[in-house]
């Protein structure tokens, strides 16, 4: 079973991967064997999680992304085809969110909600497929949320978008089975970050989300690499269309005291 976990001889694309969740399991990829590839638009964070891969001794290459822009999209797809000649594994983590009442949100920024978190997932799917396909064992993990199942408070137009991108999971399951492309989701619960720490830690939604929680904790990034690496991998090879969920019980549960 380890060698299937294994992702040596693999190229994988981690879009969002140049900070937060996405950057974790960026390199997670990496110390598990792949050549990664892991864009965003700051360029300076680009070749600073270029730089760290390369210190792993895996392959990496520094062309930022903005996933709002196909040409951008379709200009990383031709850098990393013509440095590695194939991709694997494309990873879609970026995303973006913000806090209001919905009667208050304009359809700006409603669209920009689905077009960062949703859109430019299809975008980058049709761009890479034909990569992902011509290497018959092909892997996409889209990272969804809570979200995607339940409603937060004033985060409506994130939630259409992330319940909008696991459908696309499914649908494209379906679509890509007979061309050897599987298609999945990681769904990740309450994590600590640099962003969100004084929100978990100083207000009443951030204890709301602590009580709600059965493990009684926040993830660790680092709790998502297995996830990550599972569906990337050739264990994961008769699973498609499904989003695992890592979030210490929290959709599970239902009076917790």
């Amino acid at each position: 079973m380890s060698s299937s976990l294994n992702l040596s001889g693999r190229v994988a694309v981690v879009i969002g991967g140049t900070s937060g969740l996405g950057r974790v399991i960026a390199i997670g990829l990496a110390v598990a064997g792949a050549d990664v590839v892991a864009s965003g638009r700051r360029e300076g964070l680009v070749h600073e999680v270029c730089a760290e891969i390369q210190e792993l001794g895996k392959r990496s290459l520094g062309v930022p992304c903005d996933v709002r822009s196909r040409e951008s999209i379709d200009t990383l797809r031709d850098r990393v085809m013509a440095e590695f000649g194939r991709v694997h594994i494309l990873v879609y983590a970026a995303g973006a969110v913000s806090r209001k009442p919905t009667i208050d949100v304009s359809e700006d920024e409603w669209a920009a909600a689905l077009d960062v978190n949703a859109t430019g997932a299809m975008r980058a799917c049709q761009s890479f497929y034909g990569a992902l396909a011509s290497s018959h064992a092909g892997r996409v993990i889209h990272i969804c949320s809570l979200n995607s199942f339940v409603s937060l408070k004033e985060v409506a137009a994130y939630a259409a978008a992330k319940s909008a991108l696991l459908s696309l999971t499914r649908s494209l399951a379906v679509e890509w089975a007979p061309h050897g492309v599987n298609v999945n989701a990681i769904a990740p619960g309450v994590f600590r970050t640099d962003i969100n720490r004084k929100l978990l830690d100083e207000t009443e939604r951030g204890r709301e989300l602590l009580m709600r929680t059965p493990m009684k904790r926040f993830g660790c990034a680092e709790e998502l690499i297995g996830a990550a690496v599972l569906l990337a991998s050739d264990a994961a090879s008769y699973i498609t269309g499904q989003c695992i969920t890592v979030d210490g019980g929290f959709l599970a549960s239902g009076v917790t005291s």
